[in-house]
């Protein structure tokens, strides 16, 4: 039964990747199912892992193999946590699994947890943004499979943000969860040659190395635009709020609302006080929402799903960021200690209070982007 199983899932993705529309790694089953035959697996997966809509947990377990321990990012294994809600360690209700939070008391494996398992499995949909949380799991999950020489099959995944790279690179005293590495805040990576670089560059404790094995999308390349099928957290529920991610993150760092505990966040920015822009919008309590910023509170600011995006190859802007900053009523409060980890060093901060102009500050950071898009050819999968 098994096998009849396995050639039905092998059978049914060879039909489906000729495509134009690319296909993640998870699809290829017959690619990695003869990896995991007689193994105790572990599997580091949230409600993104699926294979066409059933979950990668379910797949594993229908076709026999034996899952012992499932491993979550932030937001949980069901993806419904809050952005920075701790998540706890639980049992699956379906699976009678127990689930291993990355997030909560720890972020890297333990021994214990690692304990009875033979090989890895991490399948995540990431957005292609320095500071979102999948890349920081993706780094101790690897550095803890090889300090205790457990292999790591990764499942690719198309990368949404993958056809451009902008923004200023992390600066080593800026490191942090989210940001451990010398990267720009758009990077254009998919998550398997991301982890390609993690390893080729030594960026692991000590420069151990994962005994890794990628599984590549199919019919992917990195000018590609394309829909995801399924919200990788709660609050990128479209594709318009996933473009404008790596512009509206930063305002995580102040006291601007992106619009959490609104029907669309991430497609939107204000506050109570500030003194432009021609949309309201109150933030209530909501699913993936627990105690939104200014709950119950009007806030005064800019709706961006009508925005249309330039026809240059990025589609990351500083201009909502500046124009908050020159309406926002006290200046001496905009920017918090968490905003020089977004943007991965303090200059921007400064110079958004000098006044520099976007031209001006982008300028300042092409020689960094030109290095890293040498160090980036070097670990590149798709064209």
């Amino acid at each position: 039964m098994k096998r009849i199983f396995q050639l039905v899932i092998t059978l049914l993705c060879s039909v489906l990747v000729y495509s134009e529309t690319p296909w993640p790694g998870a699809y290829d089953t017959q690619k990695y199912f003869p990896s995991l035959t007689g193994k105790r697996i572990g599997v580091v997966a949230n409600h993104s892992s699926t294979i066409h809509q059933v979950h990668l947990v379910d797949t594993l377990l229908s076709a026999g193999f034996r899952v012992v321990k499932i491993f979550c990012p932030e937001h949980g294994f069901r993806g419904q946590a809050e952005a920075g809600e701790h998540v706890n360690s639980e049992i699956d209700v379906k699976t009678k699994l127990p689930i291993i939070s990355l997030y909560g008391k720890h972020y890297k494996p333990t021994p214990a947890d690692l304990k009875g398992i033979d090989v890895m499995i991490l399948d995540l949909q990431d957005v292609g943004v320095r500071c979102y949380t999948y890349l920081s799991t993706l780094h101790y999950v690897m550095e803890a499979c090889a300090e205790y020489k457990i292999p790591l099959i990764l499942l690719d995944r198309p990368n949404p943000n993958g056809f451009y790279i902008d923004g200023p690179v992390l600066e080593t005293r800026y490191r942090s969860f989210v940001g451990l590495h010398p990267v720009p805040l758009v990077y254009g990576m998919t998550i398997g040659e991301y982890a390609q670089m993690i390893n080729g560059e030594g960026w692991l404790k000590n420069g151990i190395q994962c005994q890794l094995t990628i599984i590549p999308c199919r019919e992917y390349h990195h000018q590609m635009k394309f829909t995801l099928d399924i919200a990788p957290s709660p609050n990128l529920r479209s594709m318009k709020a996933i473009y404008l991610y790596p512009s509206l993150v930063l305002f995580e760092g102040t006291p601007i609302s992106v619009g959490r505990g609104t029907p669309e966040p991430f497609t939107c920015f204000g506050h109570p006080a500030l003194d432009s822009g021609d949309f309201r919008f109150v933030p209530v309590k909501n699913s993936g929402n627990i105690l939104p910023l200014y709950a119950d509170t009007v806030c005064f600011g800019f709706n961006l799903e009508n925005y249309t995006f330039p026809e240059s190859d990025s589609y990351f802007t500083l201009q909502w960021i500046i124009l908050a900053y020159n309406h926002f009523p006290n200046k001496a409060s905009f920017f918090n200690r968490f905003f020089n980890y977004l943007a991965g060093n303090e200059k921007l901060r400064k110079q958004i209070e000098q006044g520099l102009s976007e031209t001006e500050i982008r300028q300042s950071w092409q020689t960094d982007l030109e290095h890293f898009k040498k160090l980036r050819s070097r670990y590149l999968i798709y064209p």
